[in-house]
């Protein structure tokens, strides 16, 4: 069977287990749609991963298919026994963190010197558009003050991972990508509850020192640990190499699912709006981030690393603090939308400029 029939069939059994979920949802059969719908997304994922072009979509769509169970049944996504697995969280961010630092070495962290102008204004972007942004739709949506606080603890956190993966398939500036994502993420234990005591105080309590500390443990201690790791083991053990992204992606998407599951109630009362809340804070951080850049006069691969920075946050670091703060199932929710969406988004949006070489960039032409 060729590739192109593989993903025919693919979507027109997908499409057959959507219709089956829609008949299923019409007629009031609940306890059967999270499962059918999860197939749905199984289906999708695997027929993405046999196309080129979609293939980034993979994981963002198996995390759907897993929050699908979350959302139809909560309870199993809660605790297990007497364990809450909400205790999860704090142990897998770190082990997250600790993935970043050992694929940072002292070379790539050397780019600071070659750079410092693009990196400067990457996490300048990042930590005044997204902060702000995320105080504009606090206020303007009205949400409840602990979920309107969530969006601007998400617009507060650094750069997320998945902006580095998709810097490269944009055919961006990897090594500044790198740079902002490491650096912004080692300032985070002093700008995060700087600007969250600045802009979501109205909103909830928020202690400055607790989060300097619980920022310190979660970020920066494990990526210091990562990098001694990559700079007296790495290469040594292959296969903890090659295991670290696996753990971190799975870490990931047992984040999502557990804040899925334990904000379920709040999320079906708010969920529509807080979904158009986040789509405007990411797609807002790409656009102002790939514009500013552009004013500034700098290349176009540097312009779409920083409008990835921008745009893309650390939201695994924004739950494990609305956990801290006590407010997981409110807090938290923004955080564990705005995950799943911004790897697609991101995704779509490193599709686009693939196929469009950097103007002016020779290097760039043979990525």
């Amino acid at each position: 069977m060729t590739d192109i029939r593989r993903n025919r069939l693919g979507y027109f059994l997908a499409f057959a287990v959507l219709l089956v979920f829609i008949i299923l949802t019409l007629f009031g059969y609940t306890w059967l749609c999270g499962w059918v719908l999860m197939l749905f997304f199984l289906i999708l994922a695997l027929t993405f991963r046999a196309s080129p072009k979609l293939k980034g979509f993979t994981f963002t769509t198996m995390i759907f298919a897993a929050v699908s169970l979350a959302m139809y049944y909560p309870e199993h996504f809660r605790s297990i026994g007497d364990f809450k697995l909400l205790g999860l969280m704090i142990p897998l961010l770190q082990i997250i963190m600790f993935g970043m630092g050992s694929e940072l070495s002292l070379n790539e962290l050397s780019a600071v010197i070659k750079m410092p102008k693009a990196i400067l204004v990457g996490i300048i972007c990042h930590y005044t558009i997204m902060p702000l942004i995320g105080f504009g739709l606090a206020n303007l949506f009205n949400f409840p003050r602990e979920i309107a606080a969530g969006i601007i603890l998400v617009g507060c956190c650094p750069s997320g991972l998945a902006s580095n993966v998709m810097s490269y398939l944009a055919k961006a500036n990897l090594a500044l990508s790198i740079s902002v994502t490491a650096i912004s993420n080692l300032l985070s234990p002093l700008l995060t509850p700087l600007l969250m005591s600045l802009l979501a105080g109205k909103f909830v309590a928020v202690h400055f020192g607790v989060m300097v500390w619980d920022t310190t443990r979660v970020v920066l201690i494990p990526i210091l640990a990562g990098l001694l790791f990559n700079f007296f083991i790495r290469g040594k053990m292959k296969w903890l190499d090659k295991l670290m992204p696996v753990i971190s992606m799975a870490g990931i998407g047992i984040i999502i699912v557990v804040i899925t599951a334990t904000g379920r109630d709040n999320l079906l009362k708010v969920g529509l709006l807080l979904i158009l809340a986040v789509i405007i804070h990411n797609t807002a951080g790409y656009t102002l981030g790939y514009w500013l850049s552009r004013l500034l006069g700098f290349k176009e691969r540097d312009c779409r690393t920083i409008s990835l920075e921008v745009g893309m946050q650390n939201s695994g670091l924004a739950s494990s603090l609305a956990l801290s703060m006590g407010g997981i199932a409110t807090i938290g929710l923004a955080s564990a939308i705005f995950g799943p969406f911004m790897n697609i988004s991101g995704s779509a949006l490193a599709t686009w400029w693939h196929a469009r070489n950097p103007k002016g960039d020779a290097d760039a032409l043979a990525g």
